[in-house]
């Protein structure tokens, strides 16, 4: 019961963050696929659509940080009275999302995600920015490839997630986007940090 409870917070949860990423990204085109006007939704374009909108945001601040500071966190800083030792970097922020949306996701199918996922933490020697750019991007193909198999007999079907815990593909497909959706809020302060406005600010 205690699992189902989780369940439908975190898919609230993901709901409200959703609801306020649409104002930004209906203004263009988000990426991946979705759902014409024409066409009605199906639970898999309706997932997919929460998933294309983090996925937008998410590339975008990637993006807008400049190679030279994927190597920043805010222990660099040296801030008087923080704890900020061993956070992730900006880089390392991306490679965890990309390697955690394989580890999420791939239950859904059941297909094994690849072995760069490294627990969660991506490649070690990946530093290059298109490097990273690339591993993050193909993550995200991997979620739409994903999410595409969902249907009203297999949504809430039990299965089991890749750290052996009973769940449902409702639950995963819906956490990996609540779970970029946190880290895309961290990233959003790495860049405020170095002076960068983010591209969801810009213009307002």
């Amino acid at each position: 019961m205690k699992h189902i409870q989780t369940s439908l917070l975190l898919t609230a949860a993901l709901s409200l963050a959703a609801a306020s990423a649409y104002t930004q990204a209906a203004k263009s085109s988000p990426v991946g696929a979705s759902a014409s006007p024409s066409t009605p939704p199906t639970i898999a374009s309706a997932i997919d659509r929460e998933i294309s909108l983090v996925e937008k945001e998410v590339v975008e601040v990637a993006e807008a940080m400049p190679e030279d500071k994927f190597d920043f966190s805010p222990e660099k800083l040296n801030l008087p009275g923080s704890d900020y030792k061993g956070v992730r970097t900006f880089g390392e922020q991306l490679k965890h999302i990309a390697a955690s949306n394989y580890l999420i996701w791939s239950p859904i199918t059941g297909e094994k995600p690849p072995d760069t996922v490294n627990d969660g933490k991506g490649p070690d020697n990946m530093k290059a920015k298109a490097e990273i750019m690339k591993f993050l991007k193909d993550s995200f193909a991997f979620g739409h490839k994903s999410v595409a198999t969902l249907n009203s007999s297999n949504l809430v079907q039990p299965i089991t997630s890749g750290s052996g815990r009973p769940t449902t593909r409702l639950f995963l497909a819906t956490f990996a986007a609540a779970h970029c959706f946190d880290h895309y809020g961290q990233m959003i302060e790495y860049l405020r940090m170095n002076g960068i406005i983010p591209p969801a600010s810009r213009g307002h």
